[in-house]
């Protein structure tokens, strides 16, 4: 690594970082999704009285996770295709330096 220059380490770094966050921001909202469904079925069978109720605040909470992991996604492709940082290293291109990047 000390043979990179500085502008293929950035280059690197601002692709791997976004690449393993966005395992870790999908993956917690999709472990959390499992946990409420287990609770809301969980309560359904105690309480089969409350079954639309519970069906109701369950689809409501995992649109709402579901949504966090959407906006990591749209967060993640910004910096990853839209990234200033990379700009900065290669500012002929304009706003295609990941295309230099892979030589496309």
């Amino acid at each position: 690594m000390e043979n990179m220059s500085p502008e293929t380490l950035i280059t690197i770094l601002t692709i791997v970082v976004p690449g393993i966050s966005i395992v870790l921001g999908t993956l917690t909202p999709a472990i959390v999704e499992s946990k409420v469904a287990l609770k809301a079925l969980d309560g359904m069978i105690r309480q089969p009285e409350i079954a639309g109720d519970a069906r109701t605040t369950m689809i409501i909470a995992m649109a709402l996770l579901e949504s966090t992991a959407i906006y990591v996604l749209l967060v993640l492709l910004i910096l990853i295709f839209a990234n200033p940082i990379l700009d900065r290293f290669f500012p002929a291109v304009g706003g295609e330096s990941l295309l230099l990047l892979f030589n496309v």
